[in-house]
């Protein structure tokens, strides 16, 4: 099938994890994912360029085999920083992925294996797309100054303001002795359950979480984590004023083990953690066609 008008409101989507790739394909006049076209397949992004691009682009044309919509005319990245986004190039690199990458203009590959103009490839930064799905169609619908926090493999934020979100870039800023991206991650969970126990975490949060049944030092550990999160993100609250905060990734498929610590820390702010799941960067990354003004006339999508 291919796509012979941008006036078509279904876009193939993408979302670039550290060790996966999503796919779908978002309906704009519902902000919905099609049904059944989502696909995640597993990426080593520590691997060379073409092993890594060969992974992106398999999954995108297995979305566009199967897809059952009658027009899919548009792409949009949800991707990680360092990055170009009008640009589409990557200047990832000492973060233990996709270092392959970096220089590379990564829109125009995926302009030529999908036969489209580079104009119809639009890309986001990773929490910034979260953020904006949750905020149009999940835990932030509905108010007008939202925060978010995606919390995972690194720590992304975004702020939200009559819907339109930015990514705030709070895991840079200094915390303690280092920055706050090395506290308010799975790594600092792995590190400090090691520096108490002397035991490694294979299975990171998720093992954290199931240890946290029976186990007072993995309870602790959450704790501990939820007042460096509310030490931190007192100044920030402070200063943008969020009528609610919203926390999403995979670290928060924990939070029964220290929501309820962060929510005595930060009574001062609704928090609601994320509804969407996989969905919200698709979603997110999505709507940067909402605003835009596309060229008149483009090739086909190869599908």
């Amino acid at each position: 099938m291919q796509s012979k008008s941008l006036s078509s409101s279904y876009i193939l989507t993408a979302d670039i994890g550290g060790s996966h790739i999503t796919v779908g394909i978002c309906d704009l006049r519902t902000y919905g994912i099609v049904s059944q076209s989502i696909i995640r397949a597993e990426v080593n992004s520590k691997r060379s360029i073409t092993d890594i691009l060969t992974s992106w682009t398999n999954a995108l044309q297995e979305v566009l085999r199967k897809n059952t919509v009658p027009q899919v005319s548009r792409l949009s990245v949800a991707m990680p920083g360092p990055f170009d986004y009008e640009k589409g190039i990557s200047y990832i690199t000492g973060l233990d992925k996709y270092e392959a990458l970096y220089g590379v203009n990564i829109k125009q590959y995926l302009a030529d294996l999908l036969e489209m103009d580079p104009q119809l490839i639009l890309f986001r930064n990773d929490a910034e797309s979260t953020i904006a799905g949750e905020v149009l169609t999940g835990a932030g619908k509905g108010y007008i100054n939202v925060m978010g926090v995606t919390l995972g493999t690194g720590f992304g934020s975004a702020c939200s303001k009559a819907k339109v979100t930015k990514d705030i870039n709070l895991g840079s800023i200094r915390y303690k002795d280092s920055i706050a991206d090395d506290y308010l991650s799975t790594r600092w969970f792995i590190k400090r359950y090691y520096e108490l126990t002397g035991a490694k975490l294979t299975g990171g949060v998720k093992q954290l979480a199931q240890i946290a049944v029976e186990n007072t030092v993995a309870r602790d550990v959450f704790k501990e984590f939820a007042v460096n999160m509310a030490d931190f993100l007192s100044g920030p609250i402070k200063q943008l004023t969020p009528d609610v905060l919203v926390i999403c990734g995979n670290i928060a498929k924990a939070s029964e083990f220290f929501l309820p610590q962060l929510a005595r820390e930060l009574s001062s702010v609704h928090i609601k953690l994320g509804q969407l799941d996989e969905n919200a960067p698709l979603i997110g990354a999505a709507a940067v066609f909402d605003n835009k003004i596309l060229p008149a006339s483009i090739n086909s999508v190869k599908q």
